[in-house]
């Protein structure tokens, strides 16, 4: 779509005309033009700023109406065990045993520091992700 002829940014605007999303239509229509300047083999400065303009209007809306659930703990560790498809076996080296696995799932026992350390080495998050946020 983008890439057949050097276009400078006005013309970029008069193609898809950025406006506010406030629809997944929209929304659709948006990532299309995003992912098709993406793919352009160039990646002028014009198309550049196109692109990061679209990205601001995307990150409007995805602020305003995709919910991201607040996990953390227990919630969280389920969640990203679900995400990678991992079973209460492949968490053996973090917690030395499947019982304990276990046990922490089912709320018995706490995450030690140790496990938490481990947990964000793992995953590759912050250890700060598994302690609830304050407001």
């Amino acid at each position: 779509m983008f890439a057949t002829e050097p276009e400078g940014y006005l013309q970029l605007l008069q193609k898809f005309p950025p406006r506010p999303i406030r629809s997944e239509e929209q929304l659709l229509a948006v990532q299309s033009v995003i992912d098709s300047l993406i793919d352009a083999e160039e990646l002028t400065s014009e198309k550049q700023d196109y692109l990061n303009l679209l990205g601001m209007l995307v990150h409007d809306y995805e602020e305003k109406h995709v919910l991201i659930p607040d996990l953390s703990g227990i919630d969280l560790l389920r969640a990203l065990m679900n995400e990678f498809g991992l079973k209460q076996k492949d968490l053996v080296p973090i917690f030395k045993t499947e019982s304990i696995v276990s046990a922490i799932l089912n709320g018995q026992r706490n995450f030690t520091v140790e496990h938490i350390e481990k947990l964000a080495e793992f995953f590759h998050i912050s250890p700060a992700a598994f302690f609830p946020r304050t407001s």
